[in-house]
């Protein structure tokens, strides 16, 4: 069940080394002077994290990989903002849900960027 925990790994420069970790499991992550031993020392911290979840029988999240997305997504936002986006749907002559998935699409690609630079 571990192997199917999602992995992150990133570079460091404070650290010196790199960082990987498993978002799914709070505070689980490990540190190596390579992408390849953070990603091994993340091995065996799932694998910590997971006995130790057992043992104290706190809830084990499920994989991400194991979810299956509905492709629906509820979303409340103040009256203001929605009036704003529903003037910009509006303008562009398609719906406001269409309108919102074209603003996430391209956040989403601009995100990755925009967050070296904070």
């Amino acid at each position: 069940m571990s192997d199917f925990y999602e992995r992150k790994v990133f570079y460091s420069k404070e650290d010196g080394g790199w960082v990987a970790l498993a978002p799914e499991l709070p505070g689980c992550s490990a540190f190596g002077k390579t992408s390849a031993r953070a990603l091994r020392e993340l091995d065996t911290a799932i694998e910590l994290w997971l006995e130790t979840a057992k043992s104290k029988k706190w809830k084990v999240p499920a994989p991400l990989a194991e979810k299956k997305p509905a492709g629906k997504v509820l979303l409340r936002l103040p009256r203001e903002l929605h009036q704003d986006y529903l003037s910009l749907a509006t303008e562009e002559g398609v719906s406001l849900n269409q309108y919102m998935l074209y603003v996430l699409a391209r956040y989403r690609g601009l995100g990755h960027h925009a967050r070296r630079f904070k």
